[in-house]
C-alpha cells in the first residue's frame, strides 16, 4: 500500500490555528447570545419592576418602573395611560398641588401636570435622586451621596429667571480657579507582563508632579478561550482577571500606592483595562466615579477589540477617560473609523464592581454592566461623552503610514524626520477629513513610531525585521477635547476645562512589549462654583430683591373659602354634604379633609376618651369622599360624609354581639379638618366641622322627649336639639382635651 504524504506550510499551519481560534470564538459568542435570549423575558420584566408610587391630589395614582415608565391609574386600579419622558429608573414621587415630581437613578428631576405632561426638568445631581419632598415653599432632593438641594414651588417661573440674573452679574464673587496635571498613559502588552523598572520609567518616573493618573492596557490576556470566558462572565456581570489584577497591583506599586496615591476605580474588558489613581491631596474633590465598557470584535460582541471607559467628577466637573483597541491591519481603516464611531455613540457609564466604596454610593438599579447597557442611548439621544467637561480617548488606534515603503519608513525614522512621516499617518488624514474623532486633537508628535519592534531589542533598531516587515507606525496615541470651542478660550464658568499638554512622548527605553509605552501629561484648569459663596449671594438676593419678595408673597396666597357647615350629626348609614366654595377668581384651591381626633359622647351629653387620629385615617364608621381635591376659581366643591355601617354576618350568632365595637352603643364625635391650599405655597388654612353619630337606639328616646307630632318634624327637630347638645358636649370635649394637655 501506497501512502503519501503531504507536507503542511507554516502559513497553512497559521491559518488553521487563526481559524480553530475564531470558530471558538464564534461559539462561545453564539453561547452567550443563546442565554442571554434565554434571559431577555426575564430581564424585560426586570425592567418593568414598579420602584414608586404615589396618590395626587385628584384621586389618581401614579407608578414608576426601573425602565422610566409611568403609568397613571383611576382610584379603582385601572389603568388609564403610559407615559416615558426619561429612560432611567423611577426612583421616587413627590405630589404637591397640581404638581407631580419624579426623582431618577440618572439625578434628573421632573416636574409634571395631573395629566402627566411634562412642565420642567432639571439634573438635580450627579447620583440617584433618593427622596423628594415639600416644605417651607420649595421641592427639596435628597441624592445617594448625602447632597440636598431645593428649588421654589413656582419653579419653572418668573423668580428663577430674575435670580439666574442676579447671581450671574455676581459671577465674580463666587467663582473659583484651580489648577492641576494629569498623567495619561497608553500600552499594547502584548500579553506580556512589564518589569517593575519599565513600569518605573514609563510612570513612576513622570509622576511626581500630577494630581491624577489614567493608565490603559491593551492585550493584557488574548486567545480564545479566555476571549470566550470574559464573553460569558461581562454576561453575568462578571469582570476583571487575575492578570489585570497583577497589572493593577505592579503599576500601584511604581506610583507609591497607599502613601502618596488612592486607586478609585477600574474597568477590564477581555484584554482591554483601565485604571484611574488619584493623589490623596485631591482625593477630596474627586468622585462620583463610573466604569462603561464597549466590545467591538466579532459581530460587536468580544472585547478583543473595543473600549473601556472611566468617568469622574473634579470640582464638579465631568471628565471621561476611554481606552481603545480598534480594527488592525492597514487596510482597515474604515473599519477602525466605524470602531471609534460605535464605541463614542454606545459607552454608557454605571457603577462598576472595581469602583472603590468611597468614590460614590451605588445602587442596585446601577449594577448593569455597560456592555449589556448599550441600548440605554437610543438614536435620539445624546452619548453621554458628548455630556462630559473633558473626553481623552488613549490605546491601540492601529492607524497605519499609507503610501511609504519599510525602508523608506526605517530611513525617516533613522533620520528623525517625523514631520515627513505625520504625513502619511492615517490618523491625522482621516482626522482631518472629519471622519474620526470629531472635534478633539492631539498634541504634536514628536517621538518615533510605536509599533512594531522585536521584544527585548533595545533602540530603533529593534523595529520588526522578520518575515512580514511590519512598516514602522504611531499605533498608540493619546487624543482629546476640553470645553473650549477655540484655542484662544479663558477658563470660565461658561468654559470651564482649559487644558494644555505639558508632554506627550514614547518610552522607548522600554522592551518588553512590540508595543512602546506612551505618555501625555495634561495641565488642567478648572473653573467651578464656591457653593457656599453662592448660597450666601443667593440669600441676599431672597432679602432684598424687591421683585423677588413680591413674587414669593404672590405665591404664599392661600384663596379663601367657606364651608356650608361645622356641625354634622349623623344616624345609622345618614349621608350629609359639606359644600367648600372657593371664593377667589383667580387661583385654584387645593382641599385636603382629615380626621384630627375621635372621642365617645358619655350618656350626660359629655365627650370623653379623646384619641388624636394622626396619619391613622378616618374611623371605621366614617367615609367621607372625596377626602381631597382641587376647586377651579369661584366654583365649588360637595363632600359626601357617609356613616358607614360595618358589621358582617360573623359579628353576631343568634344575635348576640361577638365583637367589642358591636357592643359599643355609646355616640361618638370626630373631628374633620378641611386645609386649604394655595397651588404652589405651603401657607394654609384650615375649617374645622364637627361630626357626632348618634346611636340609632339613642335617637328613638330622644325622639319621645321632644313630644313631636308628626314624624318629619319629630326627625327635624331632633336634629335640631342634637345640634344643641353637640355645642355644649363640644365645649366640654375641648375642656377635656385641655385637661388631658395640662
Amino acid at each position: 500500500m501506497k501512502v503519501k504524504f503531504v507536507s503542511t506550510s507554516k502559513k497553512e499551519k497559521s491559518q488553521g490555528f487563526l481559524q480553530r481560534s475564531r470558530n471558538a470564538i464564534l461559539g462561545a459568542a453564539d453561547a452567550v447570545r443563546r442565554v442571554a435570549t434565554r434571559g431577555a423575558g426575564a430581564f424585560v420584566e426586570e425592567t418593568k419592576r414598579t420602584e414608586a408610587l404615589v396618590l395626587t391630589v385628584d384621586g389618581m395614582i401614579w407608578s414608576g418602573c426601573s425602565n422610566g415608565l409611568l403609568i397613571q391609574w383611576d382610584g379603582n386600579g385601572n389603568r388609564l395611560q403610559d407615559l416615558t419622558h426619561h429612560s432611567s429608573t423611577v426612583q421616587c414621587f413627590c405630589t404637591f398641588g397640581t404638581r407631580i415630581y419624579v426623582g431618577y437613578v440618572s439625578g434628573i428631576v421632573q416636574v409634571l401636570d395631573l395629566e402627566g405632561n411634562l412642565v420642567a426638568v432639571w439634573v438635580s445631581h450627579s447620583n440617584p435622586v433618593l427622596k423628594l419632598a415639600v416644605g417651607n415653599g420649595y421641592i427639596f432632593s435628597l441624592a445617594t451621596h448625602g447632597g440636598i438641594r431645593g428649588w421654589n414651588l413656582t419653579s419653572p417661573g418668573p423668580i428663577d429667571s430674575i435670580i439666574r440674573s442676579e447671581l450671574a452679574d455676581k459671577e465674580l464673587a463666587y467663582t473659583r480657579r484651580d489648577c492641576f496635571r494629569i498623567l495619561v498613559g497608553t500600552w499594547n502588552v502584548g500579553q506580556g507582563r512589564a518589569s517593575q523598572d519599565a513600569l518605573m520609567s514609563w510612570l513612576g518616573s513622570t509622576a511626581s508632579d500630577v494630581g491624577i493618573v489614567v493608565v490603559g492596557l491593551q492585550e493584557v490576556e488574548m486567545g480564545a478561550g479566555f476571549l470566550a470566558m470574559s464573553a460569558a462572565k461581562e454576561t453575568v456581570g462578571l469582570e476583571g482577571s487575575s492578570v489585570g489584577q497583577w497589572w493593577l497591583d505592579n503599576i500601584g506599586k511604581a506610583l507609591d500606592e497607599g502613601t502618596t496615591f488612592e486607586r478609585m476605580g477600574s474597568r477590564q474588558l477581555a484584554g482591554l483595562l483601565i485604571s484611574l489613581w488619584v493623589r490623596k491631596n485631591l482625593r477630596a474633590h474627586v468622585g462620583d466615579v463610573d466604569a462603561g465598557a464597549v466590545p467591538c470584535g466579532f459581530g460587536r460582541a468580544i472585547g478583543n477589540k473595543g473600549g473601556v471607559g472611566l468617568r469622574i467628577r473634579v470640582l464638579d466637573r465631568i471628565i471621561c477617560f476611554v481606552n481603545c483597541h480598534l480594527a488592525a491591519h492597514l487596510e482597515a481603516v474604515n473599519r477602525r473609523n466605524a470602531d471609534f464611531d460605535h464605541i463614542f455613540k454606545s459607552m454608557v457609564f454605571s457603577r462598576s464592581s472595581h469602583i472603590t466604596a468611597a468614590a460614590g454610593v451605588s445602587t442596585a438599579n446601577q449594577t448593569l454592566k455597560g456592555t449589556n447597557a448599550v441600548s440605554a442611548n437610543t438614536e435620539d439621544s445624546k452619548p453621554e461623552l458628548s455630556e462630559a467637561d473633558m473626553v481623552v480617548f488613549l490605546g491601540d488606534f492601529n492607524y497605519r503610514l499609507f503610501g511609504i515603503s519599510y525602508d523608506e519608513a526605517r530611513d525617516f525614522v533613522s533620520q528623525r524626520s517625523f514631520d515627513w512621516l505625520r504625513e502619511k499617518d492615517q490618523l491625522r488624514a482621516e482626522m482631518k477629513a472629519g471622519k474620526v474623532f470629531q472635534g478633539m486633537r492631539e498634541a504634536l508628535i514628536r517621538f518615533p513610531p510605536t509599533y512594531k519592534f522585536e521584544r527585548n531589542q533595545p533602540g530603533l533598531g529593534g523595529y520588526d525585521s522578520g518575515e512580514k516587515k511590519r512598516i514602522p507606525a504611531w499605533c498608540d496615541r493619546i487624543i482629546y477635547r476640553d470645553n473650549r470651542v477655540a484655542l484662544v478660550s479663558d477658563c470660565s464658568l461658561e468654559c470651564p476645562i482649559v487644558s494644555s499638554i505639558v508632554q506627550y512622548e514614547a518610552c522607548m527605553d522600554v522592551i518588553e512589549s512590540d508595543h512602546k509605552p506612551v505618555r501625555c501629561k495634561f495641565n488642567i484648569q478648572i473653573a467651578h462654583v464656591d457653593r457656599s459663596v453662592r448660597r450666601e449671594e443667593f440669600g441676599e438676593i431672597i432679602r432684598t430683591n424687591e421683585k423677588v419678595k413680591s413674587l414669593l408673597e404672590e405665591s404664599h396666597y392661600v384663596p379663601e373659602t367657606i364651608v356650608s357647615t361645622n356641625n354634622i350629626v349623623l344616624q345609622n348609614q345618614d349621608t350629609s354634604i359639606v359644600r367648600i366654595t372657593n371664593r377667589c377668581m383667580k387661583e385654584k384651591a387645593i382641599f385636603q379633609v382629615i380626621c384630627e381626633g375621635q372621642s365617645t359622647v358619655k350618656d350626660d351629653g359629655e365627650s370623653a376618651d379623646y384619641r388624636p387620629r394622626g396619619c391613622h385615617g378616618f374611623p371605621r364608621w366614617l367615609e367621607v369622599t372625596p377626602a381631597a381635591g382641587i376647586i377651579k376659581p369661584d366654583q365649588f366643591a360637595e363632600v359626601s360624609v357617609h356613616h358607614e355601617e360595618f358589621h358582617t354576618l360573623e359579628d353576631f350568632v343568634d344575635g348576640i354581639p361577638q365583637n367589642w365595637w358591636c357592643e359599643d352603643t355609646r355616640d361618638k364625635e370626630v373631628i374633620l379638618v378641611v386645609i386649604v391650599q394655595g397651588s404652589s405655597s405651603t401657607e394654609m388654612k384650615s375649617h374645622k366641622i364637627r361630626v357626632r353619630h348618634c346611636f340609632s337606639a339613642k335617637a328613638v328616646r330622644i325622639e319621645s322627649k321632644l313630644n313631636t307630632s308628626r314624624k318629619n318634624q319629630a326627625g327635624s327637630g331632633n336634629r335640631s336639639e342634637l345640634r344643641q347638645q353637640l355645642s355644649s358636649s363640644s365645649e366640654t370635649a375641648d375642656e377635656f382635651r385641655n385637661s388631658r394637655k395640662s
